[in-house]
């Protein structure tokens, strides 16, 4: 509860600096529509910003609830195979995920939503925002990383205890690097086919 009493007491601080500063800026009484206008659009900033931090929260608050599907996934895995390959199973689980991050963060979202406020017509993958250049958003990123990470971890009890390392790590980035992204892209961005 005194956590919530000092945020609210540095935003009521805040409010009268921004009400002091407009009421400086435009003479107080004599002006007081102009006065106004400043505290209003002063206050939407502020709201947009903070709108604008309660969306990146969130998306990364989802995105920590998608990423634990890999934890289902991995237990399902080890709940299905032989006692001696558990380790095993774990560990490509593992790589499943690392596998997406790199296929993911240097061409997949590039694929799937690179460069789709930039044109207008119809694309097959995006153009731009490799390896996360001018990416603007990071949670954005993370939150669509864990979707594709558990659609190439979906997979992973079907080849347990039948493919080898490489072959799964291969098959990952593969996944997320270009099969997802181009699915993503045309189901998900403004210009999809």
């Amino acid at each position: 509860m005194p956590r919530t009493f000092s945020y609210v007491a540095t935003d009521m601080s805040n409010l009268s600096n921004l009400f002091d500063e407009c009421i400086e800026l435009y003479g107080g009484e004599e002006n007081n529509d102009a006065s106004l206008r400043c505290i209003s659009e002063k206050l939407q900033v502020e709201i947009e910003g903070s709108r604008w931090d309660t969306n990146k929260w969130f998306l990364i608050y989802s995105a920590a609830l998608i990423f634990f599907m890999q934890a289902g996934f991995a237990m399902l895995c080890a709940g299905s195979v032989r006692m001696k390959n558990v380790q095993n199973t774990m560990l490509k689980n593992l790589l499943d995920a690392c596998g997406a991050a790199l296929g993911f963060f240097s061409v997949g979202y590039a694929f799937a939503f690179g460069g789709q406020f930039d044109r207008d017509d119809t694309t097959f993958i995006g153009s731009t925002n490799f390896f996360m250049m001018n990416v603007d958003n990071e949670s954005y990123w993370l939150f669509q990383f864990a979707f594709a990470a558990t659609a190439a971890t979906i997979v992973a009890g079907t080849l347990a205890e039948r493919c080898q390392m490489i072959a799964y790590l291969c098959y990952s980035v593969l996944l997320t690097g270009f099969v997802y992204p181009v699915v993503a892209h045309s189901i998900w961005t403004n210009n999809g086919f």
